[in-house]
């Protein structure tokens, strides 16, 4: 079932919600910079205070970014967001530049690909597809419950 999450710049408690975000834009292919945004998204879950988050939240968006990175001619943009308050929840989202949908398969010994959404599907607390702002492209997204964690 999908979530509508809490949006940046809401309310908790009768005072502001002040979001923590992680922006990177990355090139089509450039595999090698998966490394660095697992980096990048562990720094920052340990800086943000929600370290038990990283190995979930690092899988994940291993997969979306690199499915992004392999299967679309114009690279991606990773948007990481975590919304403190009663309802922690951790935010990934990757806007590829396809509006072709990802497709959630059934797992095969014969195939070395396509387990990444049944992870995303079995590990996260939420997750979707939207259509990206423009019509250019999508965004596939997940979140994370931190204060369960």
């Amino acid at each position: 079932m999908e979530r509508q999450p809490v949006q940046p710049g809401g309310t908790e408690a009768g005072g502001p919600v002040e979001a923590r975000r992680l922006h990177r834009p990355l090139h089509h292919a450039d595999l090698p910079a998966v490394a660095d945004v697992r980096r990048l998204l562990r720094e920052a879950l340990r800086s943000w205070g929600v370290p038990d988050l990283a190995d979930t939240a690092e899988l994940l968006t291993t997969e979306l970014v690199t499915n992004a990175l392999r299967h679309t001619g114009r690279g991606a943009v990773l948007t990481v967001t975590l919304l403190p308050g009663a309802a922690d929840r951790l935010r990934v989202e990757v806007r590829d530049f396809t509006t072709r949908p990802p497709r959630l398969r059934a797992p095969s010994d014969r195939r070395t690909s396509g387990r990444g959404l049944l992870l995303v599907h079995s590990l996260a607390d939420a997750w979707g597809v939207r259509p990206d702002g423009d019509g250019t492209g999508k965004i596939v997204w997940f979140e994370l419950d931190a204060a369960v964690r």
